[in-house]
């Protein structure tokens, strides 16, 4: 596992500057370039790449679609496809603490931890217990295509996990097949055709592919993810995907204020767990709903001149010259993609009035997962979890479309 540092991520302003990152923090001076792609990605240290771990849900029951989740991450699909009344019967993911929050927040299903790789798709079917499949959904690796990724390039090995996820459909043949992955793909190589053409042939389904932006199903954030629909029997319309907001419809796009404005103010290592306000917003009260007190809601802890540079930042602009997604949010603005952040993420975007990076908890409502869904495994592994994670409201909206045809 990697060793943590003095502080909880790398926030060197001069090594940012430079493009370069120190991978293995304060105490240690190795760095990498890690613009070149020569080198090879480093992988998490917490992915388990030993024999996968199977663990058992509950009992599955009759009245509701099944939803199983590959490539799973912490859960973001699944939540969604849940608030659309899906049953979600098993996640499977390699990374570690990402399986800790699904099975945190997903406590009925089934879990497999492991490279899905070396998991038999008949291990599901047992699992399932004699019953079909109706929906099975995949988030497959996206660093590869992302336009953030200064390494970017076709033949990067992780743009072809999409045939594991073929692999598993030509077995468990579900009636539906969802597969989302980030805008990136699409001027990366020919793989959206090879998608589509690949999951249709399997399927035995037409299936289609459409951009989807987030803001417009009420998440604040730009954050625009590809997804792929086919349905046995049926060609899905992407025009049922249902916007909530935006231009086109009543409501207006959901601001940083709206989601995150009742959260209590911290400086940086403090935690707090009573809300600052009454909801405010039709957002927070959703987001909070389920919930008495504020969780995963503990400031980074920032060098002096990461606070200084965040504190002499307005709020809208960049902190870093050279890096103009990481900025200071502003109160009235939408929140620029969040992202994973590599290994050892550092923080990415600034506190609208703290001058702290965001907790966990303000990710998540960045992200549209309600103050209910716990995650698990610490800040540094936190930001992996949410900057990879489908915003649960955007998965609501395709899943509401997709119950029309089941």
């Amino acid at each position: 596992m990697p060793q943590a540092s003095k502080y909880e991520s790398n926030d060197n302003p001069s090594l940012v500057e430079d493009g370069q990152i120190n991978i293995y923090g304060e105490e240690e001076t190795l760095v990498k370039n890690v613009w070149d792609t020569s080198v090879k990605v480093e992988e998490n240290g917490y992915y388990w790449k030993k024999t996968p771990i199977v663990q058992e849900g509950g009992e599955i029951p009759n009245d509701k679609p099944l939803v199983v989740e590959l490539f799973c991450g912490c859960g973001g699909t699944s939540l969604g496809f849940e608030m659309a009344d899906y049953e979600v019967v098993l996640g499977c993911d390699i990374h570690a603490p990402s399986i800790q929050t699904f099975r945190k927040n997903h406590p009925k299903a089934a879990t497999i931890l492991g490279d899905v790789k070396q998991v038999n798709p008949e291990t599901i079917k047992a699992l399932l217990g004699g019953r079909q499949l109706d929906v099975l959904i995949g988030g497959i690796p996206c660093q590869g295509f992302s336009l953030n990724n200064r390494k970017r390039h076709a033949n990067d090995d992780r743009n072809f996990m999409y045939k594991e996820f073929v692999r598993f459909v030509e077995i468990l043949q579900p009636k539906v097949v969802v597969l989302e992955n980030v805008s990136g793909m699409k001027s990366t190589g020919n793989f959206v055709e090879a998608i589509e053409q690949d999951l249709s042939s399997v399927g035995k389904m037409q299936v289609k592919s459409q951009l989807l932006y987030a803001p417009d199903y009420g998440v604040p954030q730009r954050r625009t993810r590809l997804v792929f629909v086919g349905i046995q029997g049926a060609i899905f319309d992407f025009d049922t995907v249902i916007k909530t907001h935006g231009p086109t419809t009543e409501n207006a796009y959901v601001t940083i204020k709206d989601a995150i404005g009742d959260l209590p103010s911290l400086k940086p290592k403090e935690t707090k767990t009573k809300y600052k306000t009454s909801p405010f917003s039709d957002y927070q009260k959703m987001m909070r709903a389920n919930s008495k007190k504020v969780t995963c809601h503990t400031a980074p802890n920032h060098p002096n001149a990461t606070v200084e540079r965040i504190k002499n930042t307005k709020p809208g602009e960049p902190m870093y010259p050279r890096f103009r997604q990481r900025i200071r949010l502003g109160w009235d603005i939408l929140s620029p993609t969040q992202v994973s952040g590599g290994i050892r993420p550092q923080f990415q975007l600034g506190h609208p009035q703290d001058a702290r990076g965001l907790t966990i908890r303000e990710r998540c409502r960045i992200q549209s997962f309600p103050d209910d869904f716990v995650v698990e495994g610490g800040t540094v592994q936190g930001r992996v979890q949410t900057g990879n994670a489908v915003p649960p409201l955007l998965a609501k909206a395709v899943a509401l479309a997709i119950k029309a045809y089941l």
